[in-house]
């Protein structure tokens, strides 16, 4: 299969493309690298099969030759991104989905696209279902990202129902592995950096709010078992084993061996208090759950962490 990666030197979009080759398939990978990596790829360029198109998906997509899959990977995906660089991220949800559709629609192609558990806002119902509609503020700071999904998901559906493009959409929940940016702003690689360190770990609020981590490898499997069925409706993907961040800082410090304490910050405008997925669709209609257990998982982020930082 010949497949396009928008956001493809992104975390998730590089470990997708090393996947993919090792089936067989030729990747293109895209990326403008607003806050993809070139040290994401660079060790793919040797690989048959890949090839790099510096490019934003929010302009026109000229690209030769055949396509069997567009995946579309491209977006700020963490809150420190998204909050400086809204427009860009409002773009890529709008522009850069309605170009990647127009792309696979072009050339015939099945189209996939990554979504996310902030399409739920903070949510009022728990776990959250895909048939939940979510409680999101549309002009709040992190409204940027979560409206541009939710657009993507009813322009992807769109286009399903009136060109009769084949599609799939994951909504990804929290995933952690090697490839993070040290300074992502997210809360793994935030505690991770601190406590190797021996800086003061900071958890807002009171640390009581919930979330699921999953390691990237199963994310990976996920979204192969998706490509691989007919499956057109969201699909929940995340680790249903729910922790307090506050938990998730204690962990963390217990991993690395850190005598780093946690100081407390006050909670940001719209932080969603509990997040955690009902996966049984991804179950039922794909046989798939994540297998990394959560420290093991924490463990080989962790020496990704320490590699980087020398510590």
């Amino acid at each position: 299969m010949r497949i396009l990666i928008t956001g493809g030197a992104g975390f998730i979009g590089s470990h997708l493309a090393r996947f993919l080759l090792g089936k067989d398939c030729e990747v293109l990978c895209m990326d403008n690298f607003v806050t993809g990596q070139p040290e994401n790829i660079a060790p793919l360029g040797a690989m048959p099969g890949f090839r790099f198109i510096q490019q934003d998906v929010s302009a026109y997509i000229p690209l030769d030759g055949p396509l069997d899959w567009v995946l579309h990977f491209a977006s700020p995906a963490s809150p420190r991104d998204y909050l400086e660089l809204p427009i860009q991220t409002l773009k890529v949800g709008a522009l850069g989905t309605h170009n990647a559709l127009g792309l696979a629609k072009a050339k015939r192609a099945s189209f996939f696209l990554a979504s996310t558990s902030e399409v739920y806002g903070d949510p009022l119902v728990h776990p959250q279902r895909e048939e939940y509609w979510g409680n999101v503020n549309p002009v709040g700071p992190r409204g940027v990202y979560d409206e541009a999904k939710r657009f993507a998901e009813a322009i992807t559906v769109a286009y399903h129902r009136t060109h009769g493009i084949s599609t799939r959409i994951v909504r990804i929940f929290n995933t952690h592995g090697p490839q993070m940016r040290l300074h992502d702003g997210r809360a793994i690689p935030a505690f991770m950096t601190q406590a190797l360190r021996g800086e003061p770990l900071t958890v807002y609020g009171d640390g009581s709010q919930t979330r699921s981590f999953m390691y990237v490898d199963d994310l990976v499997e996920g979204i192969w078992r998706l490509m691989s069925s007919s499956v057109t409706d969201p699909v929940n993907m995340g680790n249903p084993q729910e922790m307090t961040l506050l938990e998730l800082a204690k962990r963390i410090i217990r991993l690395a061996s850190s005598q780093s304490e946690i100081r407390f910050d006050p909670l940001p405008e719209d932080d969603p208090k509990v997040r955690q997925p009902d996966i049984t669709r991804a179950r039922t209609l794909l046989g798939w759950e994540p297998r990394v257990d959560t420290d093991e998982g924490l463990r080989l982020t962790l020496n990704w962490f320490r590699h980087k930082l020398g510590a």
